[in-house]
């Protein structure tokens, strides 16, 4: 399977681990860093993603969430129709940096746009047959590859 990872996925590592569903997802994170190392899915970034994580303060975290992009097989760029789709998208209630991930995993035609963000999720629920990606949790995403 082809997926993009939102910037938070990348985080969770670095959250508060005291907290029982961010320990939960940083053990789903590190299991889908082996299914990507392994060939099993296909891990799509983009510049946006990039230049995100660029703006974090930590240097440390930004070193070790830019070894993680390494690992992509593919870098989608940010593109006119991309922009369109974002536009579209924020008018759907998304955030405009969320928006633009979204418009990018939807181009780079990933499977599945995967993240913490139970806003996103939200928004994609309410809205899901307006968007050419299956948004979803890293939970979710971990049990539909199960099935």
């Amino acid at each position: 399977m082809k997926i993009y990872l939102d910037l938070c996925v990348y985080n969770r590592p670095f959250d508060d681990q005291g907290q029982s569903r961010i320990e939960l997802e940083t053990g789903i994170f590190i299991y889908l860093l082996e299914q990507i190392e392994a060939g099993r899915h296909v891990l799509v970034v983009s510049d946006v993603l990039k230049h995100e994580n660029s703006r974090t303060p930590y240097i440390h975290r930004k070193e070790r969430i830019d070894s993680y992009f390494r690992l992509a097989a593919e870098t989608v760029d940010v593109g006119t129709s991309a922009i369109r789709k974002a536009k579209i998208l924020r008018d759907l209630g998304f955030n405009d940096i969320d928006a633009l991930h979204i418009a990018l995993a939807e181009k780079a035609k990933a499977d599945f746009f995967v993240t913490c963000d139970d806003a996103i999720i939200s928004c994609f629920k309410r809205n899901k047959e307006s968007i050419g990606v299956h948004v979803v949790s890293l939970a979710e995403f971990v049990g539909l590859e199960v099935k």
